[in-house]
């Protein structure tokens, strides 16, 4: 079975740039669709992004487009999310999720990260 771990979270200021990881094991990019997820505090988990493992191509929520950016690095099975320009409405916790179709919806993913938090303040 899969298993997903994301890692980079932390504080930054408005205007800040993290860069999140999503290392997977017992799996390869290539079967998944990587998703990323974030959940604001009091708020739904919403999707804000996503890369097909066989196509590579990605996919971003009007929210996040022209700030974030999804690469990989096969060789460390790793995916990462390069958040930019970092705003305060951009604190949540960020999930990486593995899927076998490209998809916005939370239940169409079967293996889900434990989060890793972001926090963006003055």
């Amino acid at each position: 079975q899969a298993h997903f771990v994301e890692s980079g979270g932390g504080l930054v200021q408005p205007g800040g740039s993290l860069r999140l990881s999503c290392t997977v094991s017992g799996g390869t990019l290539d079967h998944y669709t990587i998703g990323w997820f974030r959940q604001a505090p009091g708020g739904e988990r919403k999707w804000i992004a996503c890369i097909r493992g066989s196509t590579k191509s990605e996919t971003y929520a009007d929210s996040v487009k022209g700030r974030f950016t999804i690469s990989r690095d096969n060789s460390k099975n790793t995916i990462y999310l390069q958040m930019d320009s970092l705003k305060p409405e951009d604190t949540a916790v960020y999930y990486c999720a593995g899927g076998s179709s490209v998809s916005r919806q939370i239940s169409e993913y079967d293996y889900w990260g434990q989060g890793t938090q972001v926090t963006v303040v003055s």
